[in-house]
């Protein structure tokens, strides 16, 4: 404990003492900012040694500092935080979608873990793992009670290691004993793209990882050369990630040597204009971009651009606002923080960023810029758009909540573990974008969920409940008491009927996960596309030009 204890205070001592340094070579006054840097880190260094020598328990240093750091960093803004060296995989995994494994993804349902997607290609897949498949061990370990940090360690691994898996699957008593070899995972981010009706080609498009601009841009050749009259790329959902990425794909609809972003920040060195540099592979084909709520960062710059070049129309929700970029440096020890170093603009001028960490609320809290506050600016059309605070589709939709039945059937499990019966009790099935559940495949569906015993809580009937236990406690009990029960009464529905008022929405989401059984990610996002609005949107554009260039037209 004394030799750590030396350790411990000569490392910050000699931190300190570099500061010093530049302290004494940059001195102004004892105002100045690096006088304060010394000032603070001199006490953090005696305040840690103290804490270390006199708190009654035994301290963790690398916990307790990384936690501080933490908290420091989250008074900055959500996006600048510290990679312990621990966390480095999960974190170059993040960024680049690659990552040593099987080429699997996991599900927790009720404590238990099992298989959600396999990808082709990879050993998961080539092994025989399938979609449904419950973990019991990894390398003999029972994974019961693991977390999901713990069980991605026990999976993942160096390149060519061998691990083994042991998975109970439907219709076979005995435990499945799998093997596979690690190898370098690739996430797909182009898990489906091709045609729609009237000859409309589709892209979904989930991350902005490397390659990206490579196979957006091998979907979309291919859409062309299969006779795309129109292209619908798919941004919802996608949180950002690579700025290249995003100015290249820009580049495949608009012309060479544009702006598509600028940054600035506090430091010269992060002050730089994006411009693009191809030929445009689809400069004139008429172009509609999907965005929600959760379509941000690089999604953002691809949506913001396209749109202050008036080369396409969004459809959708308000994107989510992350105007803000992040650069990594290396710590010592293998360590790295990642940081936000300056604010992007994108052509027209405007920093979509929603939220000014800058300027917080007495309490801490930040909030998002008010509407009084936001800037006009202009596509190139002349258009009106607006920054500080994401970026407003042409046609606004909005967002399609489920119902609190169909939230629990899919939080509890019973969507996902019903695809698997129904994969385990048919051998084939129509193509994806043909699956539609017949009446007497809902009434099973029904008929299974009945035998599972699923109780449907009413978040109503709970808030009534809850009236009615304060009223148990005041004067006006028997006045109020029928009339709560009456209401309850109202509002508890019999199970058979709720699942039938809620039938479209539920078959819906059941032959996505049965589709997903059978065909993989690409099957799943098919599944789904038939009775999505916002494409039905699109394609009812698509077949209104003039509709479509009013849109993208001077405002009057």
């Amino acid at each position: 404990m004394v030799n750590f204890r030396r350790w411990i205070k000569a490392g910050l001592v000699g931190l300190l003492l570099v500061f010093s340094l530049v302290l004494t070579v940059a001195f102004v006054s004892p105002n100045n900012r690096y006088f304060e840097i010394v000032k603070n880190l001199d006490i953090f260094a005696t305040l840690f040694v103290e804490v270390n020598k006199y708190y009654v328990d035994e301290v963790n240093p690398s916990q307790l500092i990384s936690e501080g750091v933490g908290e420091m960093l989250g008074e900055l803004d959500p996006y600048t935080v510290y990679i312990s060296e621990d966390k480095i995989e999960d974190f170059r995994t993040l960024n680049t979608g690659q990552y040593a494994g099987i080429g699997a993804s996991t599900t927790n349902i009720e404590g238990r873990r099992f298989i959600s997607m396999v990808y082709e290609g990879y050993a998961a897949y080539d092994n025989g793992l399938r979609i449904g498949d419950e973990i019991i061990n990894v390398d003999g370990v029972k994974i019961a009670g693991l977390s999901q940090t713990r069980l991605n360690e026990l999976v993942k691994g160096q390149a060519k290691t061998v691990v083994s898996l042991s998975v109970k699957r439907l219709s076979q008593p005995e435990l499945i004993e799998l093997k596979f070899e690690r190898e370098k995972i690739s996430i797909p981010n182009v898990p489906y793209s091709g045609m729609l009706e009237n000859n409309i080609g589709f892209i979904k498009f989930t991350e902005f990882t490397p390659n990206g601009y490579k196979n957006v841009k091998k979907a979309l050749q291919k859409l062309q050369k299969d006779g795309a009259s129109g292209i619908i790329l798919d941004l919802r959902g996608n949180l950002g990630g690579l700025l290249k990425e995003a100015v290249d794909i820009s580049n495949l609809f608009i012309a060479s040597d544009l702006e598509v972003v600028h940054t600035k920040g506090k430091v010269e060195s992060s002050n730089f204009t994006y411009k693009t540099q191809y030929n445009p592979l689809a400069p004139e084909i008429p172009l509609v971009v999907l965005v929600n709520n959760m379509s941000a960062s690089a999604s953002e710059i691809v949506a913001g651009t396209l749109q202050d070049y008036d080369r396409a129309v969004l459809i959708g929700q308000k994107t989510y606002g992350k105007g803000l970029v992040q650069n990594t440096r290396d710590l010592p020890y293998n360590s790295k923080v990642k940081m936000t170093i300056a604010k992007y603009y994108i052509p027209s001028g405007r920093c979509i960023q929603a939220v000014d960490y800058s300027h917080r609320n007495p309490d801490g809290s930040v909030g998002k810029m008010p509407d009084s506050l936001k800037v006009a600016f202009q596509t190139k059309n002349g258009r009106k758009v607006y920054d500080g605070g994401g970026i407003d589709p042409e046609i606004i939709l909005e967002n399609v909540q489920i119902s609190d039945l169909t939230r629990q059937l899919v939080v509890n499990g019973y969507i996902f573990r019903y695809a698997s019966e129904y994969a385990n009790n048919h051998e084939s099935i129509v193509s994806a974008s043909d699956l539609n559940l017949s009446d007497d495949e809902y009434a099973d569906f029904i008929e299974w969920i009945e035998e599972e015993e699923f109780t449907y809580t009413n978040p109503l009937t709970e808030d009534l409940a809850k009236l009615e236990k304060s009223v148990d406690e005041s004067s006006k009990k028997d006045q109020v008491s029928p009339h709560i029960k009456d209401i309850s009464d109202k509002l508890t529905i019999p199970l058979n009927l709720a699942l039938q008022n809620n039938s479209a929405e539920i078959r819906r989401l059941l032959e996505v996960d049965i589709a997903s059984r059978y065909y993989l990610e690409p099957g799943a996002v098919e599944a789904g596309l038939g009775d999505d609005p916002s494409i039905k949107k699109a394609l009812m554009l698509f077949s209104s030009p003039d509709k479509y260039e009013a849109l993208l037209a001077a405002d009057k």
